[in-house]
């Protein structure tokens, strides 16, 4: 993760500490040898939150975390909330999203069908990153607030 991936990743964490207290939350959980990006988590409610700024796979996320879900890695938790947020990367310029996008949220999908403690939900980060050394956007942070909204609304 480059500087602007953790700072960003490190606000959202901050911000849904606020927004939802109850949780604890942390950042680079690990899961086995996963590290998850931002997981919040009460006595029965896990949530990770998957960052997605410009993974070729991004489908591998969703896979590990739901595979230890079945390998019953979570089973002291009666819910588990996975939100996996694309950045602006996977949006295609003619519109519509990538077929990495699009395999990524059918796989979340199928889990959570599978699973009836899990839930999936694909979240837009509305920008794209800058790549390594790239000027920030200076609007990144009003993005990271309305990815926390919608996460804090499927909560």
């Amino acid at each position: 993760m480059g500087k602007f991936a953790e700072t960003a990743r490190d606000h959202i964490r901050d911000t849904l500490a606020e927004r939802l207290p109850r949780f604890v939350w942390e950042t680079e959980h690990r899961i086995q040898r996963t590290p998850v990006d931002v997981v919040g988590h009460t006595d029965d409610h896990f949530v990770a939150v998957e960052l997605e700024w410009r993974r070729a796979d991004p489908v591998n996320n969703t896979a590990k975390l739901l595979y230890y879900v079945d390998e019953g890695k979570l089973a002291e938790y009666d819910q588990i909330s996975v939100f996996q947020v694309f950045t602006g990367y996977y949006d295609l310029a003619s519109g519509g999203i990538s077929s990495k996008r699009e395999i990524a949220e059918f796989v979340g999908d199928v889990a959570a069908d599978s699973f009836s403690q899990v839930s999936f939900s694909p979240v837009t980060f509305g920008l794209e990153p800058p790549k390594r050394g790239g000027e920030w956007p200076d609007e990144w942070k009003s993005v990271a607030e309305e990815t926390v909204e919608e996460i804090v609304r499927r909560v």
